[in-house]
């Protein structure tokens, strides 16, 4: 064997030895989709956490009932913790048990937690069901969700059915979401696939989502954001907001969404904003290389934002929108208007630029409407500008 192979040999083997690994199982967990296995999970990151090497927490193959997780790493003695997951995490299907509890399971002051694979279910059906039937219902847990924490990765993740948002991203920085799936069917109520807020430098890539609200959401204090390679359908879109509820708000900064495809969704592209006073606002906004197919507006800015049209504030939106940027967008809209620019009437949109835009409806020319936006449009065939 040459001296390389030698070092290499025992390079390898000492990094296996390094990284201790904690199976769940080991520590109670049933893989039964029965018995909840929650206390397991828990003492499988103590454990974890208490270690002074490497830590890799293992779930094997099969069905995990958890009905509630926190995992705090405040007091780990080593950062670096890797979840791999080959089984699927299952939340208790009765709404009632954590209905109004916040999270399923919440990661919170971490750092360098990568988690790869596996399936979060959150069984929101029956949750679905009571809201759509107006009744009064729990508002619903999100699934998975990290507060406060840096250097987060989640690789081949599945979240599905959750019962209200799927992924959360909170005052985090270095988050990085590759491979994700996030399934839920289009009629699930506040399903967002995955909501960023107060956090700097996430990146979405190659992810499918389709769910019964916006695939991603970008909420205020959000900067540096890169989101690529990402499939919608079904859903609301991406979305910036909605911002300005709060009259003293964080804007939103250097956003860059590309190479996406939206089939079938309710919107393409959103910024969304409250019509009352806010110091909020969102600025250096790329949007590039997107397909629309059959998507009913497909560019939106909506600074009269109100859903369900009920207790609107009808005032000027205080959120300043610049400097956003939408380049070789195209497809089809499902209405005829394809771009509607809706700024606010005390603080107009500024520097919005439309550059190769060409969306048609029914194999003819889409229209665009712009109120109070000021910017330049070029390169249009197949929709008017209104720029």
């Amino acid at each position: 064997m040459s001296p390389l192979a030698i070092f290499f040999f025992f390079f390898f083997n000492l990094s296996l030895a390094s990284n201790t690994i904690y199976n769940v199982q080991n520590y109670g967990a049933k893989s039964n989709g029965k018995t909840d296995s929650s206390k397991a999970f828990l003492s499988a990151w103590r454990s974890a956490c208490a270690s002074t090497s490497a830590s890799t927490i293992y779930v094997p193959r099969g069905i995990y009932l958890i009905r509630k997780a926190y995992f705090n790493g405040q007091t780990c003695k080593r950062n670096a913790i890797t979840i791999r997951i080959n089984g699927t995490l299952l939340a208790p299907s009765d709404y009632n048990v954590i209905g109004n509890d916040g999270n399923w399971i919440t990661f919170e002051n971490v750092n360098r937690v990568s988690i790869y694979g596996g399936i979060f279910d959150g069984q929101g059906a029956s949750l679905w069901t009571c809201k759509n039937s107006k009744k009064n219902c729990p508002k619903g847990t999100t699934a998975l969700a990290f507060y406060n924490s840096n250097n987060i990765v989640m690789n081949g993740v599945t979240v599905q059915n959750s019962k209200m948002f799927h992924i959360l991203v909170d005052g985090c920085h270095n988050a990085k979401l590759q491979g994700v799936k996030v399934l839920a069917p289009g009629n699930s109520p506040n399903t967002d696939g995955i909501h960023v807020q107060s956090s700097s430098g996430v990146s979405i890539m190659n992810s499918n989502i389709g769910t019964g609200d916006d695939c991603i959401s970008i909420g205020p204090g959000n900067s540096n954001l890169w989101i690529e390679g990402i499939a919608c359908g079904p859903g609301h879109g991406i979305s910036i907001g909605s911002l300005g509820w709060e009259s003293q708000e964080q804007g939103v900064q250097n956003v860059t969404v590309k190479t996406v495809t939206f089939t079938g969704t309710q919107n393409g592209v959103r910024v969304k904003t409250w019509a009352r006073p806010s110091s909020g606002f969102v600025r250096h906004v790329l949007f590039q290389h997107i397909v629309m197919s059959n998507v009913q507006n497909p560019i939106v800015i909506d600074q009269n934002y109100c859903p369900n049209h009920e207790s609107c504030p009808h005032q000027g939106s205080g959120v300043k929108i610049s400097d956003v940027t939408y380049q070789d967008i195209h497809g089809t809209s499902a209405t005829e208007i394809a771009v509607k620019l809706d700024c606010s009437k005390t603080n107009p949109c500024s520097g919005i630029t439309l550059d190769n835009v060409n969306l048609s409806y029914k194999n003819g020319r889409a229209d665009a409407s712009c109120v109070n936006a000021a910017g330049r449009a070029s390169g249009f065939k197949e929709l008017t500008s209104c720029l």
